[in-house]
């Protein structure tokens, strides 16, 4: 479960079928049956959906960075603080949870890979994994570590399982030295890993 999980040997890992990916195709094909959706209106919805990237959630970081009271909006609201940046995350019950000097959050889908797409893009093969998905709930300080993330002894970690109703986002600490970058610059320096918990933001001013 090593970071290089996120890059190179992601094609490496193929994903079995699950119970609620089956389910999905049955239900998508009745609908079509049924005249409720056409295939080319589900092709189109899919298309929108692989089109976003953790780009926006990174937007949504910054701005909890820079406006407190957004940030207490999203932590109380999430779904309302998104749509005022003009964010549509549809039906998803979402839920930020904040990283802070006490306590970090790791997020895992332990029944399939579950995940805020609409904010995230697409999951990554890591994340879907039967290792991921079993270690992140049963020795999360071991996961971390071996994406590079140290953290302290005396730092509680908090595993959120994400399901079909409910998903999760990480808000990563502010990295220091950093008082000085506009909303889009903060923006850059978050990554898709950091919003999911099992990396931290960094910023060097070298």
């Amino acid at each position: 479960m090593k970071s290089s999980h996120a890059t190179a040997n992601d094609a490496k890992h193929s994903v079995p079928t699950t119970y609620y990916q089956f389910l999905e195709i049955s239900v998508r094909e009745l609908l079509i049956e049924k005249g409720v959706l056409s295939a080319e209106d589900i092709r189109n919805a899919v298309k929108e959906m692989d089109s976003r990237g953790p780009e926006l959630g990174a937007q949504v970081v910054a701005r909890a960075w820079v406006d407190p009271q957004f940030k207490q909006s999203l932590l109380q609201d999430a779904p309302s603080a998104v749509k005022t940046l003009g964010l549509e995350i549809g039906p998803l019950q979402l839920l930020v949870v904040e990283n802070t000097p006490e306590v970090h959050n790791l997020i895992v889908c332990t029944l399939c890979s579950c995940y805020p797409r609409s904010l995230l893009g697409l999951p990554p093969d890591w994340y879907k994994s039967r290792e991921y998905r079993s270690r992140a709930v049963r020795e999360p300080r071991s996961v971390l570590l071996e994406f590079g993330t140290d953290i302290h002894d005396e730092v509680e970690v908090r595993v959120h399982d994400s399901t079909a109703d409910l998903r999760y986002l990480v808000l990563p600490q502010r990295p220091e030295g950093t008082g000085h970058l506009t909303e889009d610059e903060l923006a850059a320096l978050v990554k898709r890993d950091s919003m999911i918990g099992v990396t931290e933001v960094c910023f060097s001013a070298i």
